[in-house]
């Protein structure tokens, strides 16, 4: 079975309420990366699919390579979610 872009992705997980595994990893980027990678973001209480992979982008344009471990980890919960 061949894998989604993050587009494709996004597009099925748009309002799609994030699990918790993905809400967790989503609220630890912003704890750990928010005033490195993530000031141009806002962190919403209920993140959905497609926020959190909007997350995962911003991680790996804006961020360094210490960011990118967590992003790998958010995209995979995502894709599980899915």
């Amino acid at each position: 079975m061949p894998k989604h872009s993050l587009d494709e992705l996004k597009e099925l997980g748009a309002g799609v309420e994030a699990p918790n595994e993905v809400v967790s990893l989503y609220h630890q980027s912003f704890r750990e990366f928010g005033i490195e990678a993530l000031w141009s973001r806002k962190p919403s209480d209920h993140p959905t699919i497609t926020q959190a992979l909007i997350i995962v982008e911003t991680l790996r344009r804006e961020g360094s390579m210490k960011t990118l471990p967590l992003a790998a980890r958010i995209e995979e919960a995502c894709r599980a979610a899915l």
